[in-house]
């Protein structure tokens, strides 16, 4: 499945503000890194993926939309899929974004 081009576009328009983002085509999706560090992405398997801090991501899980990423069938700690369908408007996005940076900007440069 080829990844969002609209997705993208919205999170290359929320991250517009944050120094230091890059835009990377990985794993069939678009991948957006902060210093190196994979930060978000439209994902070539649908909606957005995100990376978390671990020990905030149990209760992420708890929103609506939100689940597990997966590889090869098993959940990754500290990466979440969120589904296209409460992705609505710019707020939910740039709230979700806003997880994922708090936790990468923690992150050493690479």
């Amino acid at each position: 499945m080829a990844y969002d081009q609209e997705l993208a576009a919205r999170i290359r328009a929320a991250l517009s503000f944050e120094p230091g983002i890059t835009e990377k085509r990985m794993f069939g999706g678009c991948a957006f890194l902060l210093g190196g560090n994979m930060t978000a992405a439209a994902s070539g398997g649908g909606g957005l993926m995100l990376r978390v801090d671990p020990a905030v991501g149990e209760s992420l899980l708890q929103r609506d939309g939100a689940r597990p990423f997966e590889m090869r069938g098993r959940g990754i700690d500290g990466w979440l899929r969120i589904d296209d369908a409460v992705l609505v408007d710019e707020a939910t996005l740039a709230w979700w974004l806003d997880q994922a940076l708090a936790f990468t900007r923690t992150l050493p440069v690479k």
